[in-house]
């Protein structure tokens, strides 16, 4: 069962997590990346979609060109969990 992050675990979590930052108004996190070109920024958002289908967890987010929006939270809890933590870390290693 996934649980809901309490909001010292959240802020311990973002000091590890460069970049990402609490999105005012909503229980979510969010970071902007930006790439050299479309193919760059694609190539980033597939091989994302592929470990959010591993983990049944789909990342908000919104694309134009080489930038790219991504928002995080974990419906089911209505707030952040782990999986949350756990995309934005990946998303931050495979970004370089």
């Amino acid at each position: 069962m996934t649980m809901k992050l309490a909001e010292d675990d959240i802020d311990f979590a973002l000091k590890s997590l460069p970049g990402w930052s609490k999105v005012a108004g909503r229980e979510a996190i969010a970071r902007n990346f930006r790439f050299k070109n479309f193919n760059e920024a694609f190539a980033f958002m597939t091989r994302v979609a592929m470990k959010a289908e591993k983990m049944d967890h789909h990342p908000e987010w919104f694309n134009v060109f080489n930038r790219l929006d991504v928002t995080l939270a974990t419906h089911d809890v209505d707030g952040l969990s782990d999986k949350d933590i756990e995309l934005a870390r990946y998303m931050n290693k495979i970004a370089g």
